[in-house]
């Protein structure tokens, strides 16, 4: 079977943020492309619909935020935000605390009111623990970053339903991206930009691949033909498991999976909150989701909560987080290094690069890759 049909220039392999995004600046430099996505629709885990008026987050809850102008500027060309604030509830067995770790959370924690006394509280659980030096594991660096008390009832639980391992299996780094504040800040992120888009993500992709230049091609699987695929095409952008790509000729690299269950509730607010983590080991979800509280917006008397069901990942489900510990990223290296030699497939995303990506990254990842294939 032919594909190359139309001279395309470049075959992408995922309609997701990195493919979608290369291929709507190739196009403006007037090449022709082809998209390839095996899913039945564009938009990666970015993917949402709205149902009863609500834009509903089909892979996750997806807020945008950045630091990067240049990315923020970019995504605004697409769509409008609309300055949702994350501010997520943990709760541990009823009791309810502010996420991220701030003055609200420690006085919840301790009755402590001043940042003065929360230092002293944590500095006294840290030596209570015996803890000194480098932190070994997760375990560790949580302790010393907030203290036993708030690392055995918000941490711990979630943390080990999350990847399926117990903390002090885990690499220390995976904990040192939440923010610990001493101040009454409930805002979930630091960044300066932050939002939702108004009509939800899916728009954003389809007003990125209007253009005559791009075809899609949607229920396609890259590796039902991939020999043929690469060889007709001059140049591939290639998303998807970097070790699928080589037939995983080194081994498998290890992936945390998801799963999600709707509901449909007539209700006009379930919850009270956009995300209500559940930070205990005996719930089985790690959070619930109600989705028209992050745009404001909803069908009167209806609401769709999410519950995500962290599982183990097998090659029959998608592969969310990957685990980058110390065996996978000595297997990931060898694969990028056999990547490199594939000198007609740019290799890119989260798959592509064996690595978690908050979706500002994966903006300016791509932009990169756009810079160095087409200059400025």
């Amino acid at each position: 079977m032919k594909y190359n049909k139309k001279n395309y220039d470049y075959l992408i392999v995922g309609a997701g943020p990195y493919g979608s995004i290369f291929a709507h600046e190739a196009a403006k430099r007037g090449k022709r492309v082809l998209i390839i996505e095996k899913r039945n629709h564009i938009g990666g885990n970015m993917y949402t619909h709205k149902e009863h008026g609500i834009n509903v987050h089909d892979y996750g809850a997806h807020i945008f935020h950045t630091d990067n102008k240049e990315v923020w500027d970019y995504v605004n060309q697409f769509t409008e935000f609309n300055g949702y604030i994350n501010q997520v509830v943990a709760n541990y067995k009823g009791e309810l605390y502010n996420l991220p770790f701030n003055m609200n959370t420690f006085y919840q924690m301790w009755g402590v009111k001043t940042p003065e006394e929360a230092a002293a509280k944590i500095e006294e659980q840290k030596v209570a623990a015996g803890l000194s030096g480098i932190p070994k594991n997760l375990e560790e660096q949580a302790i010393s970053l907030i203290g036993t008390d708030i690392y055995t009832k918000l941490i711990k639980g979630y943390t080990e339903k999350q990847w399926g391992r117990k903390a002090t299996e885990l690499p220390s780094f995976i904990i040192r991206r939440l923010p610990v504040r001493y101040t009454f800040d409930n805002n979930y992120f630091n960044h300066r930009y932050q939002g939702v888009p108004v009509d939800g993500y899916t728009a954003i992709f389809e007003k990125m691949l209007d253009s005559e230049l791009i075809d899609i091609q949607t229920d396609m699987d890259f590796f039902s033909d991939q020999t043929t695929l690469l060889e007709e095409f001059p140049k591939t952008v290639y998303t998807g498991m970097i070790d699928q790509f080589f037939d995983y000729k080194f081994g498998e690299l290890e992936y945390r999976s998801v799963r999600f269950e709707n509901e449909t509730i007539e209700s006009n607010n379930r919850q009270g909150n956009a995300v209500i983590n559940y930070t205990d080991a005996e719930t089985p979800f790690t959070r619930v989701m109600e989705w028209r509280h992050f745009d404001k917006k909803a069908d009167e008397g209806f609401t769709i909560i999410t519950k995500e069901y962290p599982q183990n990942w097998d090659r029959s489900k998608e592969a969310y987080y990957p685990v980058n510990d110390e065996r996978n990223s000595a297997l990931f290296k060898k694969y990028h290094k056999e990547a490199t030699k594939v000198k007609q497939v740019i290799f890119g995303g989260r798959l592509g690069n064996y690595q978690y990506y908050d979706m500002d990254q994966v903006f300016n990842a791509a932009l990169k890759a756009v810079y160095k294939e087409f200059g400025e």
